[in-house]
């Protein structure tokens, strides 16, 4: 079994993304990793270098920063890497900037893309997620953060990314048929010194619409959040670093609850019945 690595990056050290803690949590488990770096104003490219394992190759992209529409330059940044992906793959492991798998989960992982491997029904994998927020001891558990997502794909089979490459859609625009797994991908996309979260959404915010956001702000308001839930779990060996250098605070009551009507009701349903209703699935179970 070949299995292929592959993910976009651009601005790492700018943004504070975990990228080399992502491409690190899952190389073990892949022949090479694919990396679309894109032109950036900070040494991005450096970092990426300095990982220093044969397995990485990259390749250097322009972001084409007017397609402004839903996010689209980060599925265009994303099919980039997946384009490269060696022919006698066999599968092909997405992993965003702010994604990180742990380590406990590698087996799991393996096995079941042994599994499936010769099952050209199942299209891909998918994976739970967890969702941190405002520190690493809290997590989302709220309806605004989605529970699953593809993130190993069948290449060659016309897959591509979707929309704001937040998962994959097969040619002309059909939803992948997967197997889900018993492994989780840990966010970390809302965890950053309050100063680069207000950066990120400032030039993310770009990417989705022709305005701009004008503020005086200058620190992200973690506060801003519907619901939170405590982590007691433990984080992947690779984020130790990172959850050392922790230099800001960020204390939520967890007993509070700020829902619109709809979704305390529906979360109230959820914890009744166990039945998740009206979520987004891009993607069909087999």
């Amino acid at each position: 079994m070949k299995v292929s690595g592959f993910s976009f990056i651009r601005n790492a050290l700018k943004y504070d993304y975990p990228i080399v803690e992502a491409i690190t949590s899952i190389l073990p488990v892949c022949d090479e990793f694919i990396i679309a770096v894109g032109k950036s104003d900070d040494e991005t490219l450096q970092l990426i270098e300095a990982i220093n394992s044969p397995k990485i190759k990259i390749l250097h992209t322009d972001w084409d920063d007017a397609l402004r529409e839903g996010g689209r330059v980060l599925a265009v940044e994303t099919d980039k890497a997946l384009q490269a992906v060696a022919q006698d793959s066999d599968w092909a492991f997405y992993i965003q900037g702010d994604e990180v798998v742990h380590e406990q989960d590698l087996p799991a992982i393996r096995e079941a893309m042994l599994k499936w491997k010769d099952t050209p029904k199942v299209d891909g994998l998918l994976f739970k997620y967890k969702h941190f927020y405002g520190s690493y001891q809290y997590i989302g558990n709220s309806r605004r953060w989605y529970r699953h997502e593809i993130r190993i794909v069948r290449p060659r089979i016309g897959v591509f990314s979707y929309r704001d490459a937040q998962g994959f859609r097969i040619l002309p625009n059909q939803k992948l048929r997967v197997k889900p797994i018993d492994a989780s991908i840990y966010h970390y996309g809302w965890v950053k010194p309050p100063k680069y979260q207000l950066q990120k959404r400032i030039e993310f915010h770009k990417l989705w619409h022709q305005s701009e956001i004008i503020t005086t702000q200058e620190d992200y308001d973690y506060h801003d959040i519907d619901s939170l839930a405590l982590f007691t779990g433990m984080h992947p060996a690779v984020m130790a670093t990172r959850l050392e250098r922790l230099n800001w605070e960020f204390e939520y009551d967890t007993s509070k609850r700020n829902l619109t009507f709809r979704n305390y009701l529906l979360q109230t349903i959820y914890n009744l019945t166990g039945v998740w209703l009206f979520e987004y699935r891009n993607y069909r179970r087999v």
